[in-house]
């Protein structure tokens, strides 16, 4: 059966041969798909124990009604109001008076150990613990007074202007004097006095802290000794009485806005060279009243940007305001700053923080990339085995390679990803459960497509499985790192040229970074998400950039593919195949090869008869001027030279060989190492091409029917080329299905071939080859090769390693294969040249030296008799004339310790003659041993050899 097997049987034999591969592999296929499915698992159970936490710590509907109810009850001369949840409706804000901060970092020094060390125990015991009561109330008890006139460090205040009297007039009515120690308000009143909250305390961060954790002072010019004072704070239906303790606030006048202004900065200074990034000076805030005077008021107001300054300014702003108005002598008016509220708002239940998103995207993009070093290694493994090379050789088409190759990882890639999403979704990965499915599959099937894409163009650049697997795991790696760091800064920042962005997600990973980025929440959104996901007619938006991220996608992965196929026909992979490009010439000439019609020149000197040299190369002529169907083989003055390489002169491994071998026939190849035998082989299989010449297997040209000669031919590689987690008869099934072998027809030459070459008995033929013998797989080998009634058949050295019996029983398998097909047979056995070979030639230094039967050989290079005699030492001169006695022609070739060798003409002597001699020679010479041999093979080789020596070329 010739021809190429159909798309459909290659890819039939392709998917069983993957399938069976894997289903060995099923541990390590196992712990790939179960380690997504892991991370999700645990990051699931994660969430939901974070949600169970939640709704635990969160109000529930006893809460909001409780404060609900408390609404009726609230006292207007009270300060604050509800204290509702976050997830409570506050149908009714709480009023906060506005409360100065005070410099925190002398007010801390001062009381520093008080505020921050929890009380002694009685007695001074020390080490005893505290219960969280006890720790709580001393963090949260306000510090010991300084002194009975201020209870905190003095609040300076800086002002300047142009009236100096007018100024020290205003500071003098900012902070009113109240002469009782002991002052009460509600929250009316309390718009009289300036409060102030230390900025080193718990109440710098809000007013609900300042009036419930945090000390809390009033402004006085000058402080009625332990004066305080009171007021009632309300907290939804709880009311606690605060007090507020007096502290000095005085005014320091600066000559001028630009003295002031550099007195503030030289405290930021000296903050910023101990490495301190706030204003941290004791000055509270300035005032620059530039032209005001009586009658006109302007001022600037300076003070510390803090956040929680901002809503402070105001409360500065009225404190000037009303001493202005006094000073104009209006003490019944004032513009009162009573307090500030915020709006009501609806509940907001607190939702946990999405797992997945504190995660970080790192994890989800290594995870999406873990099968690029799979099918990276998967491939370069078939290429460093040269399996993908006795594949081709076998009939398995480059295209038909690729794109099963190609379904097949696209496949696993997809249910991947399905299981990961699906599984994703189940336990609660909003990455998965949030995003609209249809996109994500879109999404994740163009990148899978641009994965295998990549993967396929980097097999080009490696040989090895280790390099490839350990630079897949460390590309993963590394790149999702730069993704994290380098790639997602420049996302996220808005300056960034888009366009660079772009350029940027031409690299697979970032592209990869980039999709799993969008499908995240925005960043300002943070934990707590109320993220929807995005839906498919997002994917028009400009501000995701996934549309984009498509087309990119798209463009690498038909770019990529165009670089495999590319580099696969005319590059370099590495691999042992190399593409002959159809039609033209190995010397560019672009023009079909042309016969060669002219017979080999010889040198004159050379001693052997050429004369079989010579009828090979009529013979050749004869076919190509008249095409013959009876020869599998033609070979057309063929030539390789190897170009120089590291500084070494080119090498010319074949020169002009030239050779016919009849259908039917089995020829051997003989020739020492360096003879040229490999590199013949080389070119008439595909894997090297020839510099000039070709070559007609079954009549199809080398240079222009590579792929089709591949379908008739069947290869014994001198190394083995097997798959190691297959079994015997799986390989020579895959190799009958790549042949149009199938069914019952196919299962019955894969059982014969096991039968003939002896790997059939005992289960053998179901074993693993990796637990084969060298001889079981050099047996398998040549059973591959022997499959599917190829035409052609190259065996190199087959039967190295067998034992006796093994290798008469594929000598017999040879013979039987000979019928019908052309086989060429290298050996370094002549016994086995002699066993199997109806045709036998000696190449030498790159030529075919002779060719004919091993007794055409043996007759016209060895026609002499070996005659071999022992005596003792002292009859060598009476033996040698006894041998000239018998051949007068005869030439010693040995002598050494009384035993010699001489060759004698077979013409003109016969055999009986030298038993006559030698039987009357033993009565008077002391003779230990003679014999007389023909020429054996192994002779003819030697002689040839040795005169290919005087004249190489």
């Amino acid at each position: 059966m010739t021809g190429a097997a159909d798309f459909h049987a290659q890819a039939n034999a392709l998917f069983r041969k993957n399938l069976a591969i894997q289903r060995r592999a099923y541990k390590t296929n196992c712990c790939i798909i179960l380690f997504p499915l892991l991370v999700c698992g645990l990051l699931g159970a994660a969430q939901t124990a974070i949600d169970n936490f939640f709704k635990g710590a969160a109000g529930g509907a006893d809460d909001c009604k409780r404060c609900a109810a408390a609404a009726p009850h609230l006292s207007e001369a009270a300060v604050g109001g509800l204290s509702c949840p976050m997830e409570c409706p506050l149908p009714l804000a709480p009023r906060w008076p506005v409360a100065l901060l005070l410099p925190g970092e002398k007010a801390e020094d001062a009381t520093k150990d008080d505020r921050t060390a929890p009380p002694a125990a009685p007695g001074g015991a020390k080490g005893e613990e505290k219960s969280p009561e006890e720790i709580l109330e001393a963090l949260t008890k306000p510090p010991p007074c300084r002194s009975p006139e201020s209870c905190a460090a003095p609040a300076r205040f800086l002002v300047t202007g142009g009236n100096k009297s007018f100024a020290e007039s205003l500071a003098g009515n900012m902070f009113p004097p109240h002469a009782s120690p002991k002052l009460t308000a509600d929250i009316t009143g309390l718009a009289d006095f300036a409060l102030a909250a230390d900025a080193g305390g718990p109440g710098s961060r809000d007013y609900d802290s300042a009036f419930d954790m945090g000390a809390l002072y009033f402004l006085q010019s000058k402080c009625t000794p332990n004066s305080t004072l009171s007021f009632v704070v309300q907290h939804g239906p709880e009311s606690t009485t605060k007090d507020a303790r007096c502290t000095q606030g005085s005014f320091d006048w600066r000559q001028s806005s630009a003295a002031m202004n550099n007195e503030l900065y030289r405290g930021y200074h000296e903050d910023k060279i101990k490495e301190r990034v706030e204003n941290n000076n004791d000055i509270v805030s300035a005032y620059d009243l530039t032209n005001s005077d009586i009658k006109k008021f302007n001022f600037i107001v300076q003070y510390n940007p803090e956040k929680s300054n901002m809503v402070r300014v105001p409360r500065l702003m009225n404190l000037a305001s009303n001493a202005y108005l006094q000073l104009r002598g209006n003490n019944s008016n004032k513009m009162r700053f009573g307090f500030v509220k915020d709006m009501p708002r609806d509940g907001h239940p607190m939702k946990a923080p999405d797992i997945s998103f504190l995660v970080g995207k790192l994890v989800f993009v290594w995870i999406v990339m873990l099968l690029f070093p799979v099918i990276l290694s998967s491939l370069v493994y078939e290429k460093q085995l040269k399996l993908r090379a006795m594949m081709k050789m076998h009939g398995l088409g480059d295209m038909a390679y690729w794109i099963i190759s190609y379904c097949y990882f696209l496949l696993i890639s997809l249910i991947y990803m399905l299981l990961l999403v699906i599984f994703g979704s189940i336990v609660g990965v909003k990455l998965f459960a949030s995003n609209s499915y249809m996109l994500q599959f879109i999404i994740y099937f163009t990148y899978m497509n641009l994965q295998i894409s990549f993967a396929f163009l980097m097999t080009s650049y490696f040989t090895t499985v280790t390099t490839s697997t350990v630079t897949g795991y460390l590309y993963v790696i590394g790149s999702g790192f730069i993704g994290e760091y380098l790639f997602k800064p420049f996302v996220e920042d808005t300056s960034v040229s888009r366009s660079l962005i772009m350029l940027m997600e031409f690299f697979p990973p970032f592209s990869l970074y980039r999709i799993i980025y969008e499908l995240s929440p925005p960043p300002a959104t943070g934990f707590y998400s109320d993220f929807s996901g995005v839906q498919l007619g997002d994917l028009s938006d400009p501000e995701n950039g996934i549309l984009v991220l498509l087309i990119i996608m798209v463009l690498e992965w038909a770019s990529f593919l165009f670089l495999t196929l590319y580099l696969d026909d005319f590059g370099c992979l590495q691999n042992g195949i190399r593409k002959l490009v159809t039609g033209s010439r190995p010397d560019g000439s672009g023009q079909p090869q042309k016969p060669s019609t002219q017979p080999q020149e010889f040198e004159a000197s050379i001693e052997i008869d050429r004369t079989d040299i010579m009828r090979e190369r009529e013979t050749v002529d004869r076919f190509l001027q008249q095409p013959d169907n009876s020869y599998s083989v033609i070979i057309d003055n063929i030539r390789k030279v190897y170009p120089p390489k590291d500084g070494n002169a080119e090498k010319v491994a074949v020169k002009g060989f030239s050779l016919s071998i009849q259908r039917g026939q089995c020829f051997g190849l003989l020739g020492s190492n360096g003879a040229g035998k490999t590199s013949l082989i080389s070119m008439l299989t595909g894997f090297t091409k020839p510099t000039s010449g070709t070559a007609y297997i079954d009549g199809l040209n080398i240079q222009t029917d590579m792929s089709e000669i591949y379908t008739r031919i069947g290869v014994c590689p001198q190394f083995d080329l097997l798959w190691e987690t297959l079994t015997g008869r799986e390989h020579l099934m895959f190799y009958g299905r790549l042949k149009r072998l199938n069914g019952a027809a196919l299962v019955e030459a894969a059982e014969q071939s096991l039968k003939v070459l002896q790997i059939f008995e005992g289960g053998v033929a179901d074993t693993h080859v990796s637990q084969y013998s060298g001889g079981m797989k050099r047996r398998l080998s040549v059973a591959i090769s022997l499959i599917g009634d190829p035409k052609v058949v190259y065996l190199d050295e087959p039967s190295s390693g067998l034992d006796p019996a093994s290798r008469n029983a594929l000598w017999n398998a040879v013979k039987s294969a000979k019928k019908d097909r052309a086989i060429i047979l290298t050996t370094h056995s002549m016994e086995e040249a002699e066993a199997l070979c109806d045709r036998i030639g000696i190449s030498a230094y790159g030529r075919l030296r002779c060719t004919g039967t091993s007794k055409e050989l043996k007759a016209k290079y060895g026609g002499t008799f070996v005659f071999t005699v022992t005596a003792a030492a002292n009859e060598d001169e009476a033996v040698e004339q006894l041998v000239r006695s018998i051949s007068p022609t005869a030439k010693r070739t040995y002598h050494i310790a009384g035993t010699q060798k001489f060759e004698m003409p077979k013409h003109g002597v016969k055999i009986s003659d030298v038993f006559q001699a030698m039987e009357k020679a033993k009565h008077s010479l002391n003779i230990v041993a003679w014999g007389l041999v023909d020429t054996t093979l192994e002779d003819v080789f030697i002689k040839v050899a040795k005169e290919s020596e005087r004249c190489p070329d």
